[in-house]
């Protein structure tokens, strides 16, 4: 690539960047703005504020009633963060997942890393968390998604290798299966766990609290510095095996660890935030046509986007239809697939692999 291109697109990349991190600020503010208890902007981020530097003369003054501040911190601030994080790391699941198999479609949940999460969820709400060992919910989802990774990629094993056109099809075919387990427990149990059951499926961040951020945060924190140490291998693993072999990259173990980091990934976001689909599609894509493949540049703008567009789409889930709440996972399918068709439209399209 050129020199004025490069930085050219370095640039960008940096442009986009900080107007993404500014957009996720200023939807920290809105978000705790919006809701029954009447909150304005400016107190919102006072109140935010106000708990992160102590001694703030407007959180004593009286300026703020308790309500308030409970409304802000204990409650929309978490669900916030919470949809930026689980945005954030189902984007970066995607990306490292369509580099893993070299398919522009591939996605977590198409290994069957969700399905597996929402079977070891519906189980703990089916039968209860003492029928389990005393599971809780998040770790009977996270359990699932670590046991459906193990599937998969023993399944997907060619001569001691991973294969990547095995990953999609024993995904595919593990997903159906274990989403065929979902379907039949929601059917069987009592009608009052249905909708317990479906809410999950369909993904929501309504019970967030502060300490349900540390697991996707933790998750994402470690996936992140992994993808950046082997972003070489990477860019190296997008041009085929043989030419990263030639590079010195083993492109089997890449692959190997690369699911491992993806799923883990995806089933820490699910076991508290449920099924929510489409972010791992769309937002790796975006970045690419955005700033180009190669991950130096990409997958800070995935991060990124993944946050802003799931945020987005929480506040869209309270106001839309307000009182009440429409799962994370309608509103991600209606704003991601025309968005994705529109993305496929697009002259840059080819660079997020379409079209060819």
């Amino acid at each position: 690539m050129p020199g004025r291109a490069r930085r050219r697109l370095a640039r960008r990349t940096g442009l986009l960047s900080v107007a993404l991190s500014v957009t996720a600020c200023f939807l920290v503010v809105l978000s705790g703005a919006v809701g029954s208890v009447s909150v304005g902007p400016v107190d919102a981020a006072q109140i935010v504020i106000g708990h992160l530097v102590p001694g703030m003369p407007w959180m004593s003054d009286g300026t703020l009633t308790p309500l308030q501040d409970q409304a802000v911190w204990q409650f929309r601030l978490p669900r916030t963060l919470l949809a930026a994080l689980a945005g954030a790391g189902l984007a970066l699941a995607g990306a490292l997942m369509q580099v893993t198999v070299r398919n522009p479609l591939a996605e977590p949940y198409i290994l069957g890393v969700s399905s597996g999460a929402s079977v070891g969820a519906v189980l703990v709400i089916v039968f209860g968390s003492a029928a389990l060992g005393g599971l809780s919910l998040n770790v009977a989802a996270f359990a699932g998604a670590l046991a459906a990774c193990v599937g998969v990629a023993a399944l997907a094993r060619k001569n001691a290798e991973l294969s990547p056109t095995r990953m999609i099809l024993a995904g595919v075919a593990l997903g159906t299966l274990l989403s065929a387990v979902t379907s039949y427990l929601t059917i069987s149990t009592d009608a009052q766990n249905v909708v317990s059951v479906l809410f999950f499926l369909l993904g929501s961040v309504s019970a967030a609290s502060m300490p349900s951020l540390i697991g996707p945060a933790v998750a994402l924190v470690v996936a992140g510095v992994i993808a950046a140490l082997l972003v070489r291998s990477l860019n190296a693993l997008l041009t085929g095996d043989e030419s990263a072999v030639s590079l010195g990259v083993n492109a089997s173990r890449l692959r190997g660890l690369l699911l491992v980091v993806a799923s883990l990934l995806t089933g820490t976001v699910v076991s508290v935030a449920g099924g929510i689909g489409f972010v791992g599609l769309v937002i790796p894509h975006f970045a690419r046509i955005a700033v180009g493949a190669d991950h130096r540049r990409m997958l800070p703008v995935t991060v990124l986007g993944g946050a802003v567009f799931l945020m987005i789409a929480d506040l869209l889930a309270r106001t839309v239809a307000a009182p009440t709440e429409i799962p994370l996972g309608i509103l991600t399918a209606f704003v991601g697939a025309p968005f994705f068709l529109w993305l496929m439209r697009r002259d840059g399209a080819e660079r997020a692999g379409f079209g060819r």
